[in-house]
C-alpha cells in the first residue's frame, strides 16, 4: 500500500512538473512573440523611414548633378576668358613696344625738323632755298637740286603724316584692347561670382546629403540592430523550448533516480529488518516498512545559483554610469590580461553565438533553473567556442576574454537576465546577487 502511495505521490510530483515548466515555457514564448511583434512594427517603422530619405537624396542628388554641370559650364567659361584675356595682354605688350619703337622714331624726326626749321629761321625763311637753287652750276644741276629739294619736302610731310597716322591708329588700337580685357575682366569677375554661388549651393548640397547619409547610417544601424534583435528573439524561442525541454527531463531523470534510491534504500531496510524467527516477523516488518524521505537536490533560492564566468577584478558595476561611459549598464565588467578563458556560468541552451556590431564576439544562453528562466549574456570575446542550439554545462569553456565590438580593453562583459533577453533589458538583474 506504502509502496502504491510512494509511485502515485511521485507521478504526481512529475504531473505538476510538466504543468509547471507548459505553463511557464507558454508565458515564455507569448512575451517572446510579444518583443517579435513589437520589433516587426519597428522595422515597418524604419522602413518607411528610410523610404523617406532615400527619395530625398535621390532629389538632392539630381540637384547636386546640375550644380556641378553648370559648374563644369561656368569654369570652362572662365578658362576660355583666361586664355583670351591671357592673348589680349600679349597683344597690349607688343603694342606697347611698338609704341615705344614709333615713339623713339617720331621724336628723332621731330629733332630733325626742328634742326631744319631753325636753320630756315636764321637764314631768313626761304632764302636757303634759293640760295641752293640760285647756287647752281648748270641747268642739269638746277633740275637735280630742285628734285631734290621737293623730295626733301615731300619726304619731310610724309614723315610727319605717316608718324601721326600711325601713332594715332596705335592708341586707337590700344584703346579697344585694353577697353576689351576690362570687359573681359568684368566678365571674369562676374564668372567668378557665379561660380562662388555655385560653390556655395554645391558645398550646401553636400552638406544636406552629408546629413541625410547620417540620418540614413543611422536608420541602417537601427536596421541593423532590429534584425540583430529579431534573429536573438527567433533563436531565443528555439533555445528556451530546448532549454525547458532539457531541464524536464534532467527532472525527471533526478526524480527517477530519487525514486530508484529510495527504492532501494527501502528494500536493503527491510532485508536488514527481517526477523531470525517468523513469531516476530510481522512487527518487526511492520516497524521497518516505511522508508526515509529521499534528499530533495540541492537548487538555488535567489543567490549562488552562477558560478563566476571568468577570472579577473570587476572593473565595472551594474546600474547607472557616469563620465565618459554615461548611462544604463546592464551587468559587470570583469577584465584580466592574457589568455583567459570564460565560461557557462550555469548549465544551459545557447540562444546565439555570433560576431555583433556592438557586442563584438558573443553568446547568449538560456538557463532554466527552478522553475525560473534566465538568460546570460557574454560579450567581446576574442573568440567563441559554442554555437547556436547547444547545450552546455556549468563550467564548460565557451570563449575567451578579448576585446571585440565596441570595447576599448580587454574585458568580458557578463548580463543576467530575469527571464528572456529583450533589447529594452528590462529583465536585466544584478549578476552580483546571483553569483557564487
Amino acid at each position: 500500500m506504502k509502496r502504491k502511495i510512494a509511485i502515485t505521490a511521485l507521478s504526481l510530483s512529475l504531473g505538476f512538473g510538466a504543468f509547471t515548466y507548459t505553463t511557464a515555457h507558454a508565458e515564455s514564448l507569448s512575451d517572446i512573440h510579444k518583443k517579435q511583434a513589437e520589433n516587426a512594427a519597428k522595422k515597418a517603422k524604419k522602413n518607411k523611414e528610410m523610404s523617406k530619405v532615400k527619395e530625398q537624396q535621390k532629389d538632392l542628388l539630381n540637384d547636386l548633378s546640375q550644380i556641378n554641370e553648370k559648374l563644369a559650364t561656368t569654369e570652362n567659361e572662365i578658362e576660355s576668358k583666361k586664355q583670351a584675356i591671357s592673348k589680349t595682354k600679349s597683344e597690349i605688350e607688343k603694342l606697347q613696344k611698338e609704341i615705344k619703337v614709333l615713339e623713339k622714331r617720331i621724336k628723332e624726326r621731330d629733332a630733325i625738323l626742328k634742326e631744319r626749321v631753325r636753320s630756315m629761321y636764321e637764314s631768313g625763311g626761304s632764302t636757303g632755298y634759293l640760295d641752293v637753287i640760285l647756287g647752281s652750276k648748270s641747268f642739269g644741276d638746277f633740275i637735280d637740286r630742285m628734285v631734290s629739294l621737293n623730295v626733301i619736302a615731300q619726304s619731310d610731310e610724309n614723315i610727319l603724316k605717316e608718324q601721326r597716322e600711325d601713332k594715332k591708329n596705335v592708341e586707337e588700337k590700344k584703346v579697344r584692347v585694353e577697353s576689351k580685357l576690362a570687359s573681359l575682366n568684368a566678365k571674369l569677375n562676374e564668372l567668378n561670382a557665379l561660380k562662388s554661388d555655385l560653390n556655395k549651393q554645391k558645398a550646401d548640397k553636400k552638406n544636406i546629403v552629408k546629413k541625410l547619409k547620417k540620418k540614413k547610417d543611422h536608420i541602417d544601424a537601427e536596421m541593423k540592430d532590429l534584425k540583430e534583435r529579431d534573429a536573438i528573439l527567433a533563436a531565443q524561442e528555439e533555445a528556451v523550448k530546448a532549454e525547458i525541454e532539457r531541464a524536464k527531463k534532467e527532472e525527471a531523470a533526478r526524480k527517477a533516480r530519487e525514486a530508484a534510491a529510495a527504492k532501494a534504500a527501502q528494500a536493503k531496510a527491510a532485508q536488514a529488518s527481517k526477523p531470525a524467527s517468523s513469531g516476530h516477523s510481522s512487527s518487526s516488518s511492520s516497524h521497518s516498512s516505511s522508508s526515509p524521505e529521499p534528499t530533495p537536490a540541492p537548487t538555488p533560492s535567489g543567490h549562488g545559483m552562477f558560478i563566476k564566468p571568468a577570472a579577473g577584478a570587476f572593473t565595472s558595476g551594474f546600474g547607472s554610469r557616469s563620465g565618459e561611459y554615461s548611462g544604463f549598464h546592464p551587468g559587470v565588467d570583469i577584465a584580466a590580461p592574457g589568455t583567459v578563458p570564460i565560461v557557462a556560468a550555469a548549465d544551459g541552451t545557447v540562444i546565439r553565438s555570433y560576431l555583433s556590431s556592438s557586442y563584438g564576439n558573443c553568446v547568449f544562453i538560456s538557463h532554466y533553473i527552478d522553475g525560473q528562466l534566465y538568460t546570460t549574456v557574454y560579450a567581446h570575446m576574442r573568440s567563441r567556442q559554442v554555437s547556436n542550439g547547444q547545450t552546455v554545462h556549468q563550467g564548460q569553456v565557451i570563449g575567451y576574454m578579448g576585446s571585440t565590438g565596441w570595447s576599448t580593453g580587454q574585458h568580458l562583459h557578463f548580463e543576467i537576465h530575469k527571464g528572456e533577453w529583450n533589447y529594452q533589458k528590462s529583465n536585466a538583474v544584478n549578476p552580483m546577487q546571483y553569483i557564487n
